[in-house]
């Protein structure tokens, strides 16, 4: 992300013009470092204003967040000062991170007075500060002491200014001469120069010009020739144009489904996908803060996501991992197992030929009357020969209850091991929290995870998780509507109660992946159809790291759920295979929210 002084110039603009003239009508602070400023101006804006070290924003919202019951200490100063304050002006010095928010009050004498409130977003320094008009700090949301910093004290009472940022100049008054000696001259690479030589620039605003002039961010600054050089600055004052007129465009760029950043100006920087299944798209603005919103709302979610996704996947994991080695234990039993057969065979021929057996022998030789073959029988010297056979006997029926009894706990334990990584499957493709609530109650049902009965619960048989999360929907390109599963649960629902007989089923051979259902709505399906369609079983299946995948598919009626099966897990004994790439570029995607 690049909450840099271009991006910030252009939020000024969409403040300056919704709020200037406005009065505040109610303030507001519901964390230590946040603040609300209600602001009634025609229509009614919210502001939020966050000094946080971590993530400091500002842009206007329409979300309402809970205040502590009493307010802090700068809420209250400011509801002392700034209630039913009129907003005067809202600028930006040069192209700083900073916004000053000039307002007009009367104080307790009923006199005029003007002050400011400043917020600084500069990272871990960021903060929100109130000065009068002799800009003398009155207090500010971060108290910064000299033992903090040595650069500038932010307390009450001390004079404000803004602390010097080394030797950057303005990028909005600068020239080539400038420019070659900020820029071109330092022994860095021409990114790094660029936004080393100039306040509000930031890596991406320095990378985004060095693409535009066809040149490698990466490339050494000194070693640019004199015309790449003007070429280079030519385009850096394209980009500072864009900011003096106030040609903003606010966007993201996406890569799939998840924000890469952010900008008021065109990304050409972003143009070939690292994923190419995943390509990247732009998505425009009306305005700043309707940008901003929508980026930190998606970042927000997916780090939600991943965050309880990890928690699920190290429980899924777990599971594998024990359930292979209990799978390895049980075939390395059942290889035990196969010699049940000889221990059989030598107590029958001991039973047919024991009598040529010789008191005390170790051994006898006898005709295997299935072969046709003569073996030696390894005997015990202390046992008769039907003492022996016994003994042989017994070993074959104790070898045999143990293939019995593990061709069981295998098929099982195969069956459980299939299970989870289905569900290991489906984690990589959960994109909201309520597809995670599905997985955590099949985890849950399935007694991965210990359920938590409340008081006159406990015993009480679970009801079948219900389904809270909807499938993903998509358009072929002859009309038709694909639905894919993102998990067992919704599997189970697509093949057996949303489909039709008609209607056709897609699914990765051989391999864990979602059920994807093609509706026909009684029409025959173009090979186009076929082709997406198995693109979309590819895609949201194990294989979708491959090359290529094989994709079984056939008409719904065709496939079956045996009796006592888990959810997803279906048979089918007649079906067509085709070879899919698990590219779903160009597939439209339809929202059912």
């Amino acid at each position: 992300m690049a909450f840099d002084g271009a991006v910030i110039s252009c939020l000024v603009c969409e403040l300056k013009e919704k709020l200037s003239g406005g009065r505040i009508i109610k303030i507001a602070q519901p964390e230590k470092d946040e603040l609300v400023l209600t602001v009634k101006n025609y229509d009614q804006y919210r502001l939020y204003i966050s000094a946080s070290a971590g993530l400091p924003l500002i842009y206007l919202t329409d979300l309402t967040r809970p205040n502590p019951v009493s307010a802090p200490n700068f809420c209250m100063l400011l509801r002392k000062h700034l209630n039913s304050a009129r907003i005067l002006d809202i600028t930006q010095p040069g192209l700083e991170r900073i916004i000053h928010i000039e307002i007009e009050h009367l104080n307790e004498l009923g006199d005029l007075c003007r002050k400011k409130l400043i917020v600084e977003i500069m990272g871990k320094h960021s903060n929100i500060i109130f000065v009068d008009d002799n800009n003398t700090i009155i207090d500010s949301i971060k108290h910064v002491s000299g033992f903090v910093s040595s650069v500038r004290e932010v307390l009450p009472g001390r004079e404000y200014f803004i602390a010097q940022t080394g030797d950057k100049a303005d990028p909005l008054t600068t020239d080539y001469h400038a420019f070659r000696e900020l820029v071109l001259t330092k022994p860095l690479t021409a990114g790094k120069a660029i936004y080393s030589a100039y306040t509000g620039i930031s890596p991406l605003l320095a990378n985004e010009i060095c693409c535009r002039a066809s040149i490698d961010p990466e490339d050494p600054a000194k070693s640019i020739s004199e015309d790449v050089g003007l070429h280079l600055y030519r385009n850096f004052d394209r980009v500072m144009e864009r900011i003096r007129t106030k040609d903003y465009t606010p966007n993201i760029v996406f890569c799939g489904n998840e924000p890469v950043e952010f900008s008021c100006i065109p990304l050409t920087c972003y143009q070939t996908s690292p994923e190419p299944e995943k390509p990247y798209t732009v998505r425009q603005f009306d305005s700043p803060s309707a940008m901003l919103e929508s980026y930190y709302a998606a970042k927000n979610a997916l780090t939600r996501i991943r965050q309880k996704s990890s928690d699920l996947r190290r429980i899924v994991n777990t599971a594998i991992e024990r359930e292979s080695k209990k799978l390895d234990l049980q075939e390395k039993q059942l290889k035990d197992t196969e010699k049940r057969e000889k221990y059989k065979i030598y107590g029958e021929l001991l039973t047919a030929y024991g009598y040529g057996a010789e008191p005390g022998a170790k051994s006898l030789r006898a005709m295997n009357y299935y072969s046709g073959e003569e073996i030696d029988i390894p005997l015990d010297p202390q046992l008769t020969a039907m003492e022996n056979a016994k003994k042989y006997f017994e070993r074959y029926s104790k070898l045999k209850r143990t293939f019995e009894a593990l061709t069981v706990h295998t098929s099982e334990t195969r069956e459980a091991l299939a299970h989870l990584e289905s569900i290991r499957t489906a984690l990589d493709i959960a994109v909201r929290e309520e597809d995670l609530s599905q997985l955590k109650d099949e985890l849950t049902e399935y007694g991965y995870i210990r359920r938590h009965y409340t008081a006159g619960q406990s015993g009480k048989k679970a009801k079948k998780p219900k389904v809270v999360s909807r499938p993903f929907h998509y358009l072929s390109s002859d009309g038709f509507h694909m639905y894919v599963g993102k998990n067992n649960y919704q599997n189970d629902e697509l093949t057996f109660e949303f489909a039709n007989g008609n209607d056709w089923w897609f699914h990765a051979k051989g391999i864990p992946g979602s059920h994807v259902i093609v509706r026909t709505e009684g029409r025959e399906l173009p090979d186009r159809a076929f082709e997406e369609a198995g693109r979309l079983a590819a895609y949201y299946s194990r294989g979708r790291d491959s090359d290529k995948v094989e994709i079984d598919y056939l008409e719904k009626k065709n496939v079956k759920k045996p009796n006592g099966a888990k959810p997803g897990f279906v048979v089918y004994y007649t079906n067509y295979s085709l070879i899919a790439s698990p590219d779903i570029s160009g597939l439209t995607e339809i929202s059912d929210t």
